[in-house]
């Protein structure tokens, strides 16, 4: 039912309470959900654009239980542009393999909701329920799977709960690697402070989960590397996180590699000059480049790979060593 006041072309999300935050107050669970939101916005967002999905209001001070369904009302707003061309790698009735540029969120946030690849994909196929089945940072490019058919979705879901997915990264990083061969098995979690996405390398006791990624050199460019990166688990920026912490950032990781103040210089739009240019690259040098698997129907052996954008190629062209691949 839709709320009395709400204007008709507001955005809505639907969210589901998970049920390791039932009994947390509304404003607290939404700050679980939305990490980059403070308290205070969380507070305001609750006592002004939570309903149920009858359209009562929901009180901040709501307490949530699993499996309950909050519906977030907001006006329409502008939207940052974004690189919309996504092109198909491999399709068949019950599966979808795209390449994601870089710039392009997967799901919706506060700063996106149209320009965003589910929605992207919802035009595209607006006969089917067409589900991700994993995700990608918004400025990481290269190669996202999705289900087209019910039984995909919970094939393909189960797959990555047990690990029968194989995915290979590419990735620029800053220093020349030595080992042509290294393995970062340091486990990630939650770092807090100014920036609320921070990962990092903390002990176990500390909340972080086990992550282990396995690299290779792929090539030495004139004070860079390129690497293959095979991560072994899937944790928030594990890749981005492990490769800093062997002391090799990814080039233009804004957070990573820069710190929280470039990220949210960057994130708010007021970063200097000359800031931007001592990233080397707008985006993060990071690309998602194939996947390996069982097909979730049929069962047969798929491997499937996104070509190395442009912008990292031509990163690459210009710190070649003496012309050699």
């Amino acid at each position: 039912m839709w709320p009395e006041g709400v204007p008709r072309d507001a955005v809505t999300a639907v969210l589901t309470v998970r049920p390791e935050l039932a009994g947390l107050r509304l404003d607290r669970w939404l700050t679980e959900e939305l990490p980059r939101l403070s308290r205070t916005r969380a507070h305001e967002i609750c006592a002004r654009l939570a309903y149920d999905p009858q359209g009562r209001p929901r009180r901040p001070s709501h307490r949530v239980a699993a499996g309950e369904v909050v519906v977030l009302f907001r006006p329409r707003w502008e939207e940052p542009p974004v690189p919309r061309e996504v092109p198909v790698l491999w399709e068949d009735a019950h599966l979808l393999a795209v390449d994601k540029p870089a710039g392009l969120p997967v799901h919706p946030s506060a700063r996106y909701f149209h320009n965003t690849l589910t929605a992207v994909l919802a035009a595209r196929y607006p006969t089917e329920r067409v589900v991700l089945g994993h995700r990608l940072d918004r400025e990481t490019s290269g190669l996202l799977l999705a289900a087209r058919t019910r039984e995909a979705e919970r094939a393909l879901k189960r797959a990555f709960a047990e690990r029968a997915v194989h995915k290979t990264y590419e990735a620029l990083v800053h220093g020349v690697v030595t080992e042509d061969r290294f393995t970062v098995d340091a486990p990630v979690g939650y770092v807090g402070g100014a920036v609320g996405v921070r990962m990092g390398v903390l002990p176990l006791s500390a909340g972080a989960l086990p992550a282990v990624t396995r690299f290779e050199v792929l090539e030495r460019l004139q004070g860079f590397t390129r690497v293959v990166c095979h991560p072994e688990t899937g944790r928030q920026h594990q890749l981005r996180v492990h490769l800093a912490h062997a002391g090799h950032p990814i080039v233009g990781d804004k957070l990573y590699a820069h710190g929280d103040a470039m990220f949210l210089a960057c994130i708010q739009g007021d970063a200097p000059e000359e800031a931007l240019r001592a990233l080397l690259l707008p985006r993060q040098a990071l690309h998602a480049r194939a996947v390996a698997l069982a097909h979730p129907v049929t069962r047969e052996p798929l491997s499937l790979e996104a070509p190395l954008p442009e912008d990292l190629r031509a990163f690459g062209e210009r710190h070649r060593v003496g012309g050699q691949r």
